[in-house]
């Protein structure tokens, strides 16, 4: 076996069950789960029409480049939403989703013949920057995200014997969980790093298209271009379709970026046979081809997160994110409780009282220079129906004033 897969933790959800095993939820509720971020609304009906129209290239094997009017769909996309001008024949390369892309692309970059070789990622963070570091033979070093700045990354915490031995830098911008929004200013300063120690960047923008503010968040290419850098040298933006076009379980998504990067990137998807299916590129054309149900579906997440924010911070520090679809909370009380961390304590007892599922903060985050900044928060995925979003607000609301 692989000598490295020993190195991987349990992912949140495997503790979460872990720590749920011993507890009997309240029977006088129905289960509501804010724990798992897994979009809920409807898939779109010409997407699912669309797939069904994909069905007669079965007969054949896909490339892994995948067809050139999907990868046309991609680049005129960020050109809509970006105003980038993207080669589609060396610039763009289909995904399936950007869980194996994020893990994919670390095996292509990272050179664990050299010594120290690092991988930076903010923290809490997003499970698989951690497992892709790992498993390609480097070490992770957790960036932490500073709470006075709505959890944004503090890039200057990461000292220069770190990033002298950095190969790849994770960003995740809107983050997850707390949905912060690199600004031009950061992104500055990570190019101006990339450049000194000759690291990828690898961007993880999934959350792009949820947002509540009347600006679109800024991504990782277009911050590149509008820093003078149009080759995007040593950076690959990752985007899915899963949020923006509630097709979770259709795994698409997109690289692009750096041509330099994206060869070598085809070269490994090639071998590890990593073809998107002929019914998943119909379906992912039509998707990235049409924007009016991703407007309404953001329209949906402003309403839900207008209505249920404002609830939830009569009894708690929370306040609407940049963008995603993630409540990051602040749990009122001490730091522990029964000898466990209070976030851990809150999803236990939230469960037990009025079976509601959150995830805990800690579990996000790794401690790191003596601090998990996770702990004492937790994560709420807004992604039910507004009314049971509420409902579980209503419970949260409830179950902290019995404890007051």
């Amino acid at each position: 076996m692989n000598p490295l897969l020993t190195k991987l933790q349990p992912y949140p959800f495997e503790r979460l069950k872990q720590l749920f095993a011993s507890i009997t939820p309240n029977p006088a509720y129905r289960p509501i789960s804010l724990g798992i971020g897994e979009p809920k609304h409807a898939t779109p009906a010409f997407i699912e029409q669309a797939m069904l129209s994909g069905i007669k290239g079965l007969s054949g094997y896909p490339a892994t480049g995948g067809d050139p009017k999907l990868r046309e769909a991609f680049a005129q996309w960020a050109q809509r939403r970006y105003g980038l001008q993207l080669n589609a024949a060396t610039q763009v390369l289909p995904v399936n989703g950007s869980r194996e892309a994020l893990f994919a692309f670390a095996q292509t970059v990272i050179d664990p013949n050299q010594p120290g070789a690092t991988v930076v990622c903010p923290n809490p963070f997003y499970q698989i920057y951690e497992g892709a570091a790992l498993l390609a033979g480097a070490t992770p070093y957790y960036a932490p995200s500073d709470p006075a700045r709505n959890f944004a990354v503090d890039w200057d915490s990461v000292p220069t014997e770190v990033w002298s031995k950095t190969q790849l830098l994770f960003v995740c911008s809107p983050g997850n969980p707390a949905g912060a929004v690199m600004p031009l200013d950061e992104w500055q300063k990570l190019f101006a790093l990339s450049d000194q120690h000759g690291f990828v960047i690898a961007s993880d923008e999934c959350y792009s298209e949820i947002y509540f503010r009347d600006e679109a968040p800024l991504g990782g290419l277009e911050a590149a271009v509008k820093l003078g850098r149009s080759d995007f040298k040593n950076l690959i933006s990752f985007t899915s379709l899963s949020k923006r076009s509630n097709v979770p379980g259709l795994r698409s998504g997109f690289v692009a970026g750096d041509a330099a990067l994206i060869k070598p990137f085809l070269l490994y998807r090639t071998y590890h046979g990593s073809a998107m299916s002929p019914v998943v590129q119909s379906a992912s054309i039509a998707a990235w081809n049409d924007e009016a149900h991703v407007v309404e579906n953001r329209a949906l997440y402003r309403s839900k997160f207008a209505q249920v924010t404002p609830m939830l911070a009569e009894v708690m520090d929370v306040a609407l994110p940049d963008a995603g679809f993630y409540l990051w909370a602040q749990v009122p009380g001490p730091a522990m409780v029964d000898g466990l961390d209070s976030d851990v304590a809150f999803a236990r007892d939230l469960l037990a009282a009025y079976n509601v599922t959150v995830l805990p903060g800690s579990y996000l985050a790794r401690e790191a220079n003596g601090q998990n900044p996770g702990r004492q928060r937790i994560r709420m995925a807004l992604v039910a129906e507004t009314a049971e979003c509420a409902e579980a607000a209503e419970r949260i609301r409830q179950f902290i004033q019995s404890k007051n």
